[in-house]
């Protein structure tokens, strides 16, 4: 059996291409799985999976949790906001806690980047980032370029626009490692005050002209105005941004070709994306939920076993 370089998925930066290959290669076998009148593999049995978020999640933590379930693992769910972490605890003193009970694998979203990378550090468990602050978001980029692959039948040699918050998102720095590894070309599109100086440096193009970036691309992965860790104002009004950088049926007509559209979510409809173009049949947002549970499943499974 084919096993990770890796005992952690703690980012696209620490994988490899034939990491990345592997993971693709069985999130397509699980995708068959869930596809099944029973949907369920015994393949975690004997494993206990504790899903650890002490920042909100509704799509990332169900789908874990959904991927576990599927595998048949044993799953303990943690939210900080009911916790000890509330009276003082410390990071290390709550996972510490958890992994007295016997757990194996720790599923973790924090605010602070480098929270799992100094919890790899302390603990045995595997551990998998489900995103740590402004960093990286690894399985959201694994099942973004699963996506484009089932869509356009290869990620090599396929042009693809990040556009949007690029400043405070986490899936566009994991999106450019996992496209750039699979042999993409990546370009970032947004206001300059969304765009990082030194972006330049990872080999993406950048724009600040969302037709052009349409034009250019293959694939559009339009990502989430982020209010809330938006400290200052970074441009006038959310009617603004959409005038300028909002993709809507109108901006897509006047293209030479049909477009993928893709979007992590939860999506701000009438602000980057018009509901008339997220529910089109260009949008594959849907697809990329169910392709998340798949590539999860594929993700815990290697790890569990060899990773």
């Amino acid at each position: 059996m084919k096993v990770l370089s890796v005992k952690h998925l703690l980012g696209i930066k620490n994988l490899t291409t034939a990491d990345i290959e592997l993971i693709l290669e069985t999130a397509s076998y699980f995708k068959e799985v869930l596809n099944r009148p029973i949907k369920k593999v015994p393949s975690l049995r004997e494993v206990t999976v504790a899903n650890i978020f002490f920042e909100n999640s509704t799509r990332t933590r169900l789908s874990f949790e959904l991927a576990q379930k599927r595998l048949s693992a044993d799953v303990i769910n943690f939210a900080a906001s009911n916790s000890s972490v509330k009276k003082g605890e410390t990071l290390l003193d709550t996972v510490n806690n958890i992994l007295a009970m016997k757990v194996d694998m720790v599923v973790m979203r924090h605010a602070s980047v480098g929270a799992p990378h100094f919890l790899a550090q302390h603990i045995s468990a595997n551990i998998v980032n489900a995103g740590d602050g402004t960093h990286e978001h690894p399985t959201q980029a694994l099942l973004d370029a699963f996506t484009i692959k089932e869509k356009l039948g290869d990620v090599a040699g396929k042009k693809v626009a990040i556009i949007g918050d690029i400043t405070h998102s986490r899936v566009a720095l994991s999106n450019i490692f996992c496209l750039q590894k699979l042999g993409a070309e990546v370009m970032v599109c947004g206001p300059t005050t969304l765009i990082p100086r030194h972006l330049h440096q990872l080999g993406v193009k950048v724009s600040h002209d969302v037709d052009a970036a349409l034009a250019w691309a293959d694939v559009a992965n339009v990502l989430r105005i982020q209010l809330e860790r938006q400290q200052i104002q970074y441009f006038p009004s959310l009617r603004e941004y959409s005038r300028y950088f909002g993709i809507d049926k109108a901006r897509l007509d006047k293209l030479d070709a049909p477009k993928v559209i893709m979007h992590p979510g939860p999506i701000n409809r009438g602000v980057e994306l018009s509901s008339d173009v997220a529910d089109s049949e260009h949008a594959v947002i849907l697809d990329q939920v169910e392709n998340g549970v798949a590539v999860r499943m594929a993700v815990m499974y290697l790890l569990a076993n060899g990773g």
